[in-house]
């Protein structure tokens, strides 16, 4: 094969794909993903305004929730808006540079999480098993550098990933198979040997999610092991109920994140649909839902938001009044 020339080095842009068959229906399949949205930015903002303004929740599993929102807005709003773009203006091609920024964004923010959901992991745990020690162990600026800690820790780890792809000749077909780009996806049109991107992608993935699946199943056990010594059932569970929204949370997240990584190792031949509706699982699952677990299982957070609520229905009501004796 004879070396491409320096046109096919990097590529103009990239096509996202659009959904099969349903090309004419574009405007009508973004009104729900819109709402999804508008619901994560809604939920993670009102978590962040009510763990800012409750001075009970200034504790380290509510710093970390926080962390999770922040995270959850910036990578629903690095991909969402794109796509809705899309859908609606049929702006359907992403500049390469831009494609390899997004691209970070999502690696690297996905990183951050997962080490956030293992050092709230940590944080049950030592609450739990160690209640005595747990104000010592997990102070504000621990949760601090821990942070700051998963910050470092997901831009070392996959920052590569485009770097790697720079070089990389794209002389084939330009068409992505979701509506963001990913890494393998855009691995995957390259006309070279990828395998370096290959090694180094799963590596990466190994190390940051793999590792930290496998210490929050470890906490969970060792979390268990404790609940089990106690007396009776009724304590077990009361203990144990402090732990249900972390594992829901990790399930939203894990979930999608290991259910795209199978379409893309092994459902080469599934439909397009597929490949999309997992992607948008992924991007949107764990930003709609976090706040909803946590609003649903946090009293503090269920207060704050019915008082929001009551807040808001009176100044309607004022107004109305006031306009009527206008």
């Amino acid at each position: 094969m004879p070396f491409p020339n320096s046109s096919d080095l990097s590529p103009a842009s990239f096509i996202l794909a659009s959904i099969p068959g349903l090309e004419a229906a574009h405007f009508w399949v973004a009104i729900p993903l819109c709402s999804a949205y508008i619901m994560a930015v809604a939920g993670n903002c009102a978590v962040l305004f009510i763990v800012k303004t409750e001075p009970s929740l200034h504790v380290p599993m509510y710093f970390f929730l926080c962390m999770l929102a922040a995270i959850d807005l910036a990578l629903s709003t690095s991909t969402v808006p794109r796509v809705l773009a899309f859908y609606w203006f049929n702006t359907k091609e992403i500049s390469f540079s831009a494609c390899l920024i997004q691209m970070f964004f999502i690696h690297t923010l996905s990183a951050i999480e997962s080490t956030i959901l293992l050092a709230m992991a940590v944080d049950r745990y030592v609450a739990i098993c160690h209640p005595l020690r747990h104000a010592a162990i997990l102070t504000n600026a621990t949760t601090v550098k821990i942070g700051l800690a998963a910050m470092a820790r997901g831009v070392l780890f996959f920052l590569p990933l485009p770097l790697l792809l720079l070089p990389l000749p794209f002389c084939n077909s330009r068409e992505l198979s979701h509506s963001f780009c990913l890494h393998q996806d855009v691995m995957n049109l390259a006309c070279a040997n990828t395998t370096p991107s290959v090694v180094y992608g799963l590596t990466a993935i190994l190390l940051v999610m793999g590792l930290d699946a496998l210490l929050i199943c470890l906490s969970y056990l060792l979390i268990l092991k404790s609940v089990l010594r106690l007396a009776s059932w009724r304590e077990r569970l009361k203990v144990f109920s402090t732990c249900i929204a972390h594992i829901c949370v990790v399930l939203a997240f894990y979930v999608p994140l290991i259910g795209l990584s199978v379409v893309h190792r092994f459902g080469k031949d599934l439909a397009p649909l597929v490949h999309i509706i997992m992607g948008n699982m992924y991007i949107l699952v764990p930003a709609v839902l976090n706040p909803i677990i946590y609003g649903v299982r946090t009293k503090q957070i269920q207060r704050r938001i019915l008082n929001l609520i009551h807040i808001s229905s009176n100044r309607t009501a004022q107004e109305k009044l006031i306009k009527k004796n206008e």
